[in-house]
């Protein structure tokens, strides 16, 4: 069989690995430069799209819009595309399948999930968007009766043909819409993850915000908000689900009020399959978060210095903002995506705690415009072009038992590869203090 696949990075690699053995198999990739294995052909350049009708099978990265496959070929071409998460759901020995998706949270919430799932002695396996591909994670020998967490993005969801028994969705603000057309596709994308369930599947969602149930509505299962009964909920300063108490909130590790939605996300969820209190309240209180998700690096010169790199949207910043009660230095910007930055600025200017702003990257001087317009002038436009001279100019707009918080609230491909080198960046240079 003849496979083209359409991207080369992380889940591309993925599924050159799963597809290499008995067929013919042809990287489509518009790098020029890539460096690829002996075995396969290539298509590399601006018309790495063209052509495809050759292929009997056409796998698409995540990174690849469907649109631009049709546009490159015709409609008709995308009877042969599939994609590493669908060939997943396809041949997944194990149909005890748990998807999260949303626009923030997704990680915290699939991870919170495994750990519950793990404390009542269940064999779980974590992937998608996070950690491993999920072609990746058959090599682990998933049995009939393990558990799946994935987290899917919408990338990964825009042409999904499956959905999971259980399907949670998160907070969803508009986002990515360099990627999309507009909006409408952004949430049509996510709505995969729940179309396809039947009347015996969860659908949970976040009651409080219109997109998510929404993107839930189109399910046929059982459909379960959170910060709201019948789910979990924060009520007297106490996480409850159904008469029962998990925990009180002093108890999360978590920092910020977005983490108490993603625990009642995760605490909903896993209700349905098994009710168990204490194991919820253990995975729960045991926690502490992802690393570049307000992560607590060190504490120098009576100053908190937290990395929150995965921060790529406004509405993080304004998270990571509500969460850090000290006087802080936030270091917000990165690449330019011509996100709404109006709600920022004015949370920005009407918070108590933000000491200064330290603007980095493309869309500095955009972010400043916002903060001018909303009364905000406590803000510094950085020069610097490596992390360790920012860190070092953030030091110094430090105040004694204030903070300092990498909360950027943009992509980072600006400056850095990913949020991962951009938080590690960070890390190593608060360490060097």
């Amino acid at each position: 069989m003849k496979v083209a696949i359409l991207g080369f990075g992380k889940q591309g690699r993925s599924a050159y690995e799963y597809w290499k053995n008995g067929n013919e198999v042809t990287i489509c990739d518009q790098d020029e430069n890539l460096d690829l294995p002996s075995d396969v052909q290539k298509q590399l350049g601006p018309e790495h799209l063209k052509n495809l009708d050759q292929f009997d099978l056409i796998v698409r990265s995540p990174i690849v819009h469907p649109a631009d496959i049709v546009a490159a070929n015709s409609a008709e071409i995308y009877k042969k595309v599939t994609s590493v998460t669908n060939e997943f759901f396809r041949v997944s020995p194990s149909k005890n399948i748990i998807g999260v998706t949303g626009t923030k949270g997704k990680g915290t919430t699939s991870t919170l999930i495994v750990k519950m799932l793990e404390a009542e002695g269940k064999k779980v396996h974590l992937g998608g968007n996070i950690g491993k591909p999920p072609l990746d994670m058959l090599k682990a020998s998933i049995q009939t009766d393990d558990w799946v967490i994935l987290e899917l993005a919408n990338f990964q969801l825009i042409d999904l043909r499956y959905s999971p028994s259980v399907a949670v969705c998160l907070m969803v603000v508009e986002e990515h819409l360099d990627w999309h057309a507009d909006v409408n596709e952004y949430i049509t994308a996510k709505q995969q993850l729940f179309i396809h369930q039947n009347v015996d599947d969860f659908a949970i969602y976040f009651a409080q915000n219109q997109y998510s149930t929404h993107i839930a509505s189109v399910s046929k299962g059982h459909k379960i908000p959170y910060m709201h009964t019948p789910g979990a909920d924060v009520i007297e300063n106490k996480v409850v689900i159904e008469g029962h108490t998990i925990c009180d909130i002093s108890e999360i590790k978590l920092l910020g009020k977005h983490n108490w939605q993603n625990v009642c996300a995760a605490v909903t969820a896993v209700w349905q399959l098994s009710p168990n209190p204490d194991a919820l309240r253990k995975a729960i209180t045991e926690f502490s978060g992802l690393p570049n998700r307000l992560e607590l690096v060190r504490t120098f010169e009576d100053v908190d210095y937290y990395n929150d790199s995965f921060s790529s949207g406004p509405e993080a910043t304004i998270a990571a903002i509500d969460a850090i009660p000290k006087q802080k230095v936030i270091i917000i910007g990165g690449f330019e995506r011509g996100l709404n930055l109006q709600n920022l600025a004015e949370q920005i200017k009407n918070s108590s705690s933000v000491h200064k702003v330290l603007l980095i990257g493309a869309s500095a001087k955009r972010v400043s415009e916002s903060l001018v317009k909303s009364g905000f002038t406590a803000y510094q436009l950085s020069t610097s072009r490596t992390m360790s001279e920012i860190v070092k100019e953030a030091r110094d707009l430090a105040i004694t038992g204030g903070a300092v918080v990498l909360s950027p609230g943009f992509a980072s491909l600006d400056m850095f590869k990913n949020f991962e080198e951009r938080g590690n960046q960070f890390r190593e240079a608060v360490n060097k203090l």
